[in-house]
């Protein structure tokens, strides 16, 4: 999870602590700023992508290795140029936004088979690749002009054989070969030239904004009409590279399922906005348009998956949140770097976002926790009280201490919510939990007092023995059945039987059989 400067926003089911904070601009834990920054500087020397231009190498974490590809220089045009250069700028932020790079020497060398593999059967060999495994739980890959592709680590733990990956891979090389990227710039312009030339002619601004909003939606048709066609490239470029063509049409089916589990969880239904299914829309005709294009290999069955070398290549990643970002563990969150902990009551869900650790409970109440600059020598209640909080009781304002760590506490009122605010200082650092419902009662007063008296600093020996999760591929042993194998996962995940049907594609229906490979999360630490 990469900390970023932002407005502090939760924007669950109509719920917004922009109403209380709105002039506080603030990344998640200062100190954390530092951490990622110092390592995301470091990286970018060499980003750990594969280059596939014209030199058949791929270039994982600074070294080269050897591929089996060896395509002439990309052809490169004015427009091109542009569209590349932009999308060089881009590749810096989106690194940034999604928690940096991804480095583990074994899951690059898959990806990087199968891009070669990929690459020496694509519509355009000499189109250059450059290919980032990002260091983000979420399910995603994507691709910019000029030939920037990107894959999450989530996806690639959610992936089970090297078929699926190279469907979602080919999918994304297939928008750069087919220059989609440039028909959805010029289709913007067109939009907008359109609109200035409605506003010349007639002086509306209403029906001005009229036609860009027509033109608008036929850009979201046309980019729905980019989809299926990248589809259909994809598909038959994996088929021509041996792998099994079926897997785009039952990957979606996969990815999909996840989805549902992940909207399940309360606090997932609002944080989305990063899945591939988000800015790739999966529905039953596009599945089937996929399965038609891989029919013309011939029936299923067909082609390689490669399943039992890809889960020993993916066995021992991270899954879940990066240690350096802190994780969750059931109810409690720790940061290993920062050395602290506190856990939320019965009943509320923690996620690890972007901007901040949130929890919410089924009835809408919530807790945010992040950290905060405080200018030197200002003391807590005079930050409660330095104008960033709308609302402010400011007679609630009080001082104590939380296991040996100073703290203050406020109350405020915005509109419909009501608030409890706690900052802490502690190591140096100051942080905050900020509490909010709509309907004030004993049970929140006691969530609220329970979550503050929980926080307390880990020593180094307890930092050190934390370990984020991690994939582990295991062989199912006689008797053993999706309810057995997902205790293992209690505590760790939520609702654990759902999860591992979802991380391991199965569905309600589908059992286990003895000698089959599956991925479990287990919390261990990897020598």
């Amino acid at each position: 999870m990469q900390a970023r400067r932002t407005g502090p926003s939760l924007a669950k089911r109509g719920f917004s602590f922009r109403e209380a904070v709105p002039t506080a601009v603030f990344s998640k834990f200062r100190l954390a700023v530092c951490l990622v920054g110092s390592l995301f500087l470091a990286s970018c020397s060499h980003l750990s992508v594969f280059d596939l231009t014209d030199n058949a190498r791929s270039t994982i974490n600074g070294e080269t290795i050897k591929t089996a590809v060896n395509p002439p220089p990309p052809v490169r045009t004015r427009s091109s140029d542009a569209l590349f250069k932009a999308a060089e700028q881009e590749n810096l932020r989106i690194i940034a936004a999604y928690g940096g790079v991804y480095k583990n020497r074994s899951v690059e060398n898959q990806v990087a088979k199968i891009v070669s593999n990929l690459v020496s059967n694509s519509t355009a060999p000499s189109q250059g690749f450059q290919i980032t495994i990002l260091n983000s739980p979420s399910v995603n890959a994507f691709a910019l002009p000029g030939g920037f592709l990107y894959i999450t680590r989530g996806l690639l733990a959610l992936a089970s054989d090297e078929s699926e990956v190279a469907a979602v891979l080919a999918h994304e090389m297939a928008h750069v070969t087919a220059e989609h990227g440039q028909q959805r710039l010029q289709r913007a312009r067109n939009s907008e030239l359109v609109a200035e030339a409605v506003r010349g002619v007639f002086g509306n601004q209403e029906t001005a904004d009229f036609v860009l909003a027509k033109r608008q939606l036929d850009f979201a048709a046309f980019s729905q009409a980019q989809e299926f066609e990248a589809d259909q490239i994809g598909v038959a470029t994996a088929g021509r590279a041996g792998y099994d063509p079926f897997a785009a049409s039952r990957f979606l089916k996969i990815m999909a399922r996840f989805q549902d589990y992940r909207s399940n969880q309360p606090v997932a239904r609002g944080n989305q906005g990063r899945d591939f299914l988000s800015s790739h829309p999966t529905t039953p005709v596009r599945i089937e348009k996929a399965r038609l294009a891989a029919r013309t290999f011939g029936a299923p069955g067909v082609g390689q998956t490669n399943r039992l070398e890809y889960l020993k290549a993916i066995d021992g990643m991270i899954f879940g949140d990066d240690p350096k970002e802190g994780f969750v563990r059931d109810r409690s969150f720790f940061h290993p770097k920062l050395r602290f902990t506190f856990t939320v009551p019965r009943g509320y869900v923690i996620d690890n976002t972007s901007e901040a650790v949130l929890a919410t409970a089924s009835n809408e109440d919530a807790v945010r926790f992040d950290g905060v600059a405080v200018p030197d020598g200002m003391s807590l209640e005079d930050y409660l009280a330095s104008g960033w909080l709308n609302g402010l009781n400011s007679a609630s304002v009080k001082t104590f201490t939380i296991n040996g760590a100073e703290a203050a506490s406020a109350t405020a009122r915005v509109a419909e919510w009501h608030f409890k605010i706690t900052v802490i200082r502690a190591q140096d650092s100051i942080y905050r939990m900020i509490f909010a419902t709509k309907q004030p009662s004993v049970r929140f007063d006691r969530a609220v007092s329970a979550t503050v008296a929980s926080f307390r600093s880990l020593s180094k020996s307890e930092a050190d023995a934390l370990s984020p999760l991690r994939v582990r591929i295991k062989r199912v042993e006689p008797g053993e059945t999706v309810v057995t194998l997902s205790r293992s996962m209690k505590g760790l995940v939520a609702n654990p039987e759902e999860a591992f049907r979802a991380l391991n594609g199965l569905s309600r229906q589908d059992r286990l059989r003895t000698g089959d490979y599956i991925k479990v999360v287990v919390d261990e630490v990897v020598l």
